[in-house]
């Protein structure tokens, strides 16, 4: 007793003798809520946007078409539904954040609790702006332009082994199981297997849908869609859940992952931003910026050219992608831009992800589809199987091929997610953003092999 006494008098007088100042009651909980972040953002800061945001929804004074008012809104929103996300127990280590940011308002929505003009005002900067592809674009660019290219090559060349194992492994498991729960094998791979793996709704189910209306009769594309969009949302919000598993498998078997690499990094490794002390380079970043736009340019224009005279269509972001790669792969990227390339990627990680998340979730997350596929239990079970099926495929190959098993499957379910918006959640779920690169190739390339098998399939049995 003695000694804790004398402990506590030396510590009190220790704190006195330094000058500290000991907060006790109310001064220690005013001095947690001046120190209190939503996001990165101070309370106080916060506070005073959350304001002008009510004041501009009670006045009903809510203009569209403003890029700064869009944005505003946005960040209120995302960064205090992220907070609440990372404090939900057990659902914050399931990629809980992600849930609330993009799921929670599309459920807002659905019962009308957020203003119609703040939807409307948010919904057209999404649908007007491009702003996800603006997000993908820089992402992609900031990734592989910091990247070491022999690392790379290497990972390349092994993710599409292992995205062919998935595409093969998950078609039969989910089929399987689903003949199992007593559904037809066609029921099954065309209306609900494929569609999950079909690379999203607009490069994946929408071509999917008309391709399965060419070949049945008496079917509509918009009929068809209907039927296989609930199986794209309900395989998305699965991935995100899984991603969010793998990233506290990584956490607890740090030997698993790579924190964002697929593999190894060796020869000239680029130093990441923290291990530089966190210095950026503005000027270097707006290089990789100006970059990032070319590149785009060139590839819109190659998409018109392919378009046009080829009647092939590349979508513009795998365009980027190729090229990039190539242009990283051959040394032509400067070593100044490959700096600026990993500013950025932290940059839009940090800054645009949750604003882009909730936007995700009011445009274009709708409530009615993806508890559609809840009324039929066995439906939702092939969807989960099927899912996990490319998971454990994807950790179990990467094992197998050298790479890292969490970072390569967190990549890899993105071909089940809903496209660009799903691959977004996916990653971020699995605070993994800095694989956008290869979730792009799981996305697009899978996608296009899940649409033009799945196709072809039912052209041979109708």
């Amino acid at each position: 007793m003695g000694d804790s006494t004398s402990k506590t008098r030396t510590v009190a007088e220790g704190d006195v003798a330094s000058g500290a100042v000991v907060k006790t009651g109310w001064a220690k909980v005013w001095d947690r809520i001046v120190h209190f972040k939503i996001g990165f953002m101070p309370i106080g800061l916060w506070l005073v946007l959350a304001v002008g945001y009510v004041l501009l929804a009670a006045s009903n004074v809510m203009p569209k078409n403003d890029m700064l008012i869009s944005l505003g809104v946005m960040v209120v929103f995302s960064y205090l539904l992220e907070e609440i996300g990372n404090n939900i127990p057990i659902l914050k280590s399931l990629g809980g954040k992600v849930l609330v940011v993009t799921f929670l308002p599309s459920f807002l929505v659905f019962k009308h609790w957020i203003p119609a003009a703040t939807v409307g005002t948010v919904s057209d900067f999404m649908k007007h702006n491009n702003f996800l592809m603006f997000f993908i674009t820089l992402l992609v660019v900031g990734s592989i332009a910091s990247m070491n290219r022999k690392t790379l090559l290497k990972a390349t060349s092994r993710i599409i082994v292992v995205l062919l194992l998935c595409d093969v492994i998950g078609s039969l498991v989910g089929t399987g199981v689903g003949m199992a729960l007593g559904l037809s094998a066609y029921k099954t791979y065309f209306f609900i297997v494929a569609p999950i793996m079909a690379g999203g709704v607009g490069e994946g189910a929408m071509p999917m849908a008309m391709g399965y209306a060419a070949i049945m009769s008496g079917a509509t594309s918009g009929d068809i869609f209907g039927q296989i969009l609930p199986a794209v949302m309900l395989g998305s919000l699965v991935a995100v859940v899984c991603a969010g598993a793998m990233r506290k498998l990584g956490e607890k078997k740090p030997e698993l992952t790579g924190n964002g690499k697929l593999i190894d990094d060796d020869g000239d490794k680029l130093e990441s931003l923290k291990a530089r002390g966190g210095e950026v380079s503005i000027e270097k970043m707006l290089m990789a910026i100006v970059m990032a736009i070319a590149f785009y340019f060139l590839a819109v224009w190659l998409n018109y050219v392919l378009k046009t005279y080829v009647h092939f269509n590349l979508p513009s972001p795998i365009i980027v992608l190729i090229v990039l790669m190539a242009a990283k792969m051959l040394g032509y990227i400067p070593k100044d831009i490959a700096e600026g390339g990993a500013a950025l990627n932290t940059f839009v990680v940090k800054g645009i992800t949750p604003p882009l998340l909730f936007g995700v979730g009011v445009a274009q997350t709708d409530w009615n589809k993806l508890i559609e596929v809840f009324k039929s239990p066995a439906s939702m079970f092939v969807i989960l199987i099927t899912v996990l099926s490319i998971v454990a495929t994807a950790f179990i190959s990467a094992k197998i091929l050298g790479l890292y098993p969490v970072d390569t499957a967190i990549a890899v379910s993105c071909c089940s997610g809903q496209g660009g918006t799903g691959a977004l959640a996916i990653l971020a779920a699995g605070d993994r953003m800095e694989l956008m690169p290869f979730a792009q190739v799981a996305v697009r390339l899978g996608g296009a092999m899940t649409v033009t098998v799945a196709i072809f399939i039912m052209g041979l049995v109708a």
